[in-house]
């Protein structure tokens, strides 16, 4: 008998090795670019989730997963198209976990990704036209849209007291679409927008630009532009010249570059980005430190979350096949089922493989509305002694 449930048990290893894969998926983010900053921990964070799943031993008959990464440039949706179309048809990736902004995520998109049918799943591309977007059920996003956003800096501001605010954001699908979001906002809580205007990234001056910006006055700067880039030339030529010295900083402007281009400079400035609280982002954090690198980095938590989705939909759907899994996204990141925490990968693996149902709550309290995309909670930060602090959530 003990011969035979050996011989048992090894045919079954058998068989799962047999239908294990190598599943690979791509990682579509602005390694150069103006948020060039920010993609190390936002890959780290995708790299996370896969190893996780990876050493379980238990997605798909053993399969492993492993990432296949594409520099995006974040702002040429040129150069993004033919990365995606590279990881698809040249990699042979199930999934991307990207773009990083919008303008190139929705190019990538229209592109190469819907006609060839692979799901992306973006950490941080945060236009509200992507809500609405032809996407044949393959995009979704672990952050929030910008609609949310506006209305969340609108509150914040006008929380701090200041009603007259000018607005520049980057000339793109991101930049436009989060200020005029906000101007909406703002103006619905009787707030003044003095000026929304757009400037070009790649400038070696932006004295121009910020001497319209003071002509129109206003109490403080909102900069809805890029920290590796025009956003950075926006502020530096605003101090340089006394024309504004309290800034607002939506998500495209909140790094660790924003303290080492400014510090002091900017004290008491203040803005947010997309960042639960709780024990999935603290868990989240201790793990990212035991793997050596910062996971409180912009969207790094975001996008282990994306990959994790991409991971437990396919075990959900028994399949590697975009066409197959892209259906199970939306059921594995909501209720009903077990919450699934940062680390518990291999926890969610088995309740499914059992029959049984999750609710991934991830890194960022996911929880997916509308067209799969995050509800969202946004951290308010500001600078104190030339340093990002958090002071609460939203």
């Amino acid at each position: 008998m003990k011969k035979l449930l050996l011989a048992t048990a090894a045919g079954a290893l058998l068989a799962g090795a047999a239908g294990a894969e190598e599943i690979k998926l791509g990682v579509s983010l602005g390694f150069t670019g103006p948020l060039e900053s920010m993609a190390p921990g936002m890959q780290s964070g995708a790299e996370l989730a896969m190893k996780e799943v990876s050493d379980s031993g238990l997605l798909l008959d053993g399969s492993t997963v492993t990432s296949v990464t594409g520099d995006s440039t974040c702002i040429d949706a040129a150069a993004a198209t033919a990365t995606v179309e590279r990881l698809i048809t040249a990699e042979n990736v199930k999934g991307i976990v990207g773009g990083m902004c919008s303008g190139e995520t929705i190019a990538s998109l229209e592109n190469v990704a819907k006609p060839n049918g692979v799901v992306m799943i973006s950490p941080s591309a945060t236009s509200p036209a992507l809500s609405t977007i032809e996407d044949d059920g393959l995009f979704f996003r672990t952050s929030p849209s910008d609609a949310r956003q506006g209305e969340v800096m609108a509150n914040i501001i006008m929380d701090r007291g200041i009603d007259t605010v000018a607005v520049t954001y980057t000339n793109n699908d991101y930049g436009k679409g989060l200020a005029d979001s906000f101007q909406a906002a703002f103006e619905e809580k009787g707030g003044t927008v003095t000026v929304n205007a757009a400037h070009d990234d790649g400038k070696a001056d932006y004295s121009a630009e910020v001497a319209a910006l003071s002509a129109a006055g206003g109490d403080a700067l909102v900069v809805a532009g890029y920290v590796d880039q025009g956003g950075s030339g926006i502020v530096r030529a605003a101090l340089d010249t006394g024309a504004f010295d309290t800034f607002v900083f939506p998500d495209g402007m909140v790094g660790q570059a924003l303290e080492d281009n400014f510090g002091t400079e900017i004290e008491g400035s203040f803005g947010q980005n997309p960042a639960a609280e709780g024990e999935g982002r603290e868990t989240y954090l201790s793990m990212a430190e035991e793997a050596g690198f910062d996971g409180s980095g912009a969207f790094s938590a975001e996008a282990y979350d994306a990959a994790a989705l991409i991971m437990l939909a396919m075990a959900k759907a028994g399949s590697s096949d975009p066409a197959t899994y892209k259906g199970s996204i939306m059921d594995v990141a909501n209720e009903p089922g077990e919450k699934i925490m940062p680390g518990e990968l291999g926890k969610a693996l088995e309740i499914i493989n059992g029959g049984g149902d999750v609710d991934y709550v991830g890194a960022t309290a996911v929880e997916m509305v509308g067209a799969g995309e995050s509800a969202g909670v946004y951290r308010e930060i500001q600078f104190t002694d030339g340093k990002i602090e958090v002071v609460g959530y939203r």
